[in-house]
């Protein structure tokens, strides 16, 4: 099997290395537009901090891609799917998959341009880019994930078995995997954006707020006929639709308390972020299903007053919601 990353920076590293590191005859290809991250895994290899030891990989430019893959993952941020489908195709094989491990619910987008071979991957774990080559991971515990096919899902066990080689996988329906994944990415993403808070400085300080987002997430989702929302072995819609949900969330976040969200790094370089495609699209999607979602609304509209120079990020911005 030949396999492809296509998005090689701190979560996609993560995702080839573990794979490589269990199956080291297996052709993977980290690529990434970060020239020197490239050439610090071709030179030095995938470094962890918090783990001992180098994974030897084989990273490239998105110019340097030649033939075709059997499975393609991609981690890419999702302002340019649309594109980036197109740029991919002519590398995935006719009977090939594309795996997407990008939060939010961008199955339907990149079917309009691949087709039927979509399938949807909600990591659980945290990365952060520490340097070129190297990564920190951000959470604790074993490194986890679910996945599900968008279609027919032909390719769904061959899948499976190349991903259980690295990592403890769950298999479901896709919608509720995805807004398992958005009840927390929706909530504890956007509002760390905005304050720069850790999820489990969140999770003890600002815990209306989060339940609040929680909340609107877990009515939409239900409305797209989502029965069970399963996290961890628990299920969110029973855990968080009861009075104990507040002394729930620091025990939830626990092992996610270091994360930071990934659009932080964006708004601090002053760059558009992925809100949109995170708590954005659960805005969109309460809009079709109608369901109000005021407090997302909100958030998304303030993380766009701080791409616009309108607001700043800092814990006191979450008064403005």
């Amino acid at each position: 099997m030949r396999i492809c990353i296509y998005g090689a920076g701190a979560m996609g590293t993560s995702l080839g290395a573990w794979l490589v590191r269990e199956n080291p005859a297996l052709a993977c290809d980290l690529v990434t537009r970060n020239r020197a991250h490239v050439e610090a895994l071709n030179t030095r290899g995938a470094r962890f901090e918090n783990r001992e030891g180098a994974v030897r990989v084989h990273a490239l430019l998105p110019g340097e891609m030649k033939g075709e893959y059997d499975v393609v993952f991609l981690a890419t941020k999702q302002r340019e799917n649309g594109a980036i489908a197109k740029f991919l195709a002519p590398f995935l094989k006719q009977d090939g998959a594309l795996v997407t491990v990008q939060n939010g619910l961008p199955e339907e987008g990149l079917a309009n341009v691949l087709g039927d071979r979509i399938y949807g991957c909600a990591l659980g774990w945290g990365a952060e880019l520490v340097s070129p080559g190297k990564i920190k991971l951000t959470s604790e515990g074993e490194l986890c994930l679910a996945l599900g096919a968008y279609g027919k899902g032909d390719k769904l066990k061959e899948i499976e078995t190349l991903l259980s080689s690295a990592f403890t996988v769950t298999v479901g329906d896709l919608a509720e995997i995805r807004y398992s994944k958005l009840v927390v990415n929706a909530a504890f993403s956007t509002l760390s954006a905005i304050s720069a808070l850790t999820f489990g400085e969140l999770a003890k300080k600002h815990k209306k707020r989060v339940l609040a987002l929680m909340k609107e997430t877990i009515a939409v989702a239900k409305a797209a006929g989502c029965k069970r929302l399963v996290q961890n072995g628990h299920d969110i819609l029973k855990l968080f639709s009861s009075p104990f949900a507040g002394m729930l969330l620091p025990i939830a976040m626990k092992k996610h308390k270091n994360i930071r969200s990934g659009m932080l790094k964006d708004l601090e370089a002053g760059r558009r972020c992925d809100v949109d495609f995170v708590a954005g699209v659960v805005v969109k999607a309460g809009e079709k299903l109608g369901v109000e979602t005021p407090m997302l609304s909100a958030a998304v509209s303030l993380v766009h007053d701080i791409e616009n120079g309108l607001a700043e990020i800092a814990p006191e911005s979450l008064e403005l919601l």
